[in-house]
């Protein structure tokens, strides 16, 4: 990814598409009609990220960045959308850009993960939740061989004005760490304190990068002021552990939680 530009780049397309309902699997817990607030807010109660010691409900403040690191394939995406599942839970607007895949596979994601949490709380009201969600999810995937923020802007510019959508949180998913990134992080700062909101990036890692002496891997630790929190994904023989490098209020260890490598959910 280091030799990723960070001029050159062209919107591929962008959506909040409906897809087909997901199948079904798993025992199912029958609700009342009109419970589906009620399923929401018990969903919203199972935020694992608040055992590493993120007791706010946010986690970040508004304006404020979030990383989540972690190597190719150990999960990040799907870390990414349980992140935005939290927000839309609330019926929060979120806008997810990926720099690396088309609006179907980043939707395919969504779909893969809400499967897996109804299918681990036994949930009935899969399709009714994932209708009740779609309409605070926006997806906007670029090609690119890197990433410029003033056509970000420009987008925003496009959905707010007329109407279309207005973000409450971005993710950023597959923007290039490399030594050009200072500028675009700090343009995207000044975009992410003028609208009041967080931003969360998936950062790769690499086995043959050190970490700095505070233990921050190296992609991040050349910005990692601009930063409120980090958390690693590390994979430890079979299983993926979850630590939290900066911003938790309590020692991570306290609780530990791991990314179940079989559903790729927090537990």
């Amino acid at each position: 990814m280091a030799d990723k530009s960070l001029m050159s780049v062209k919107p591929l397309c962008a959506g909040n598409q409906k897809r087909r309902p997901l199948s079904s699997g798993g025992n199912i817990i029958y609700l009342k009609h009109g419970d589906v607030d009620m399923l929401k807010r018990d969903l919203m109660l199972q935020n694992p990220l608040r055992l590493i010691g993120y007791e706010n409900e946010d986690i970040l403040p508004k304006g404020g960045f979030g990383a989540v690191l972690a190597r190719a394939g150990v999960g990040k995406t799907a870390f990414l959308v349980q992140i935005a599942f939290n927000s839309l839970l609330r019926g929060r607007n979120v806008l997810h850009i990926s720099l690396d895949d088309p609006v179907g596979k980043v939707t395919a994601w969504y779909e893969e993960v809400l499967r897996n949490i109804v299918n681990r709380y036994n949930v009935q009201q899969r399709d009714q939740l994932w209708e009740a969600t779609l309409p605070h999810r926006f997806i906007m995937t670029f090609r690119v061989e890197g990433f410029s923020v003033p056509i970000l802007e420009e987008r925003l510019t496009d959905l707010t004005e007329q109407g279309v959508f207005f973000p409450q949180m971005i993710l950023i998913d597959g923007l290039p760490f490399d030594e050009g990134v200072e500028k675009p992080l700090s343009e995207l700062k000044s975009l992410a304190r003028n609208h009041a909101m967080p931003i969360w990036f998936a950062i790769q890692t690499h086995r043959h990068e050190k970490s700095d002496p505070q233990g921050m891997p190296a992609p991040l630790s050349r910005v990692v002021d601009l930063f409120e929190v980090a958390v690693e994904l590390q994979p430890q023989e079979n299983q993926i552990h979850v630590k939290a490098l900066k911003g938790a209020t309590k020692p991570p260890e306290a609780s530990p939680l791991l990314l179940d490598p079989s559903t790729m959910l927090i537990t």
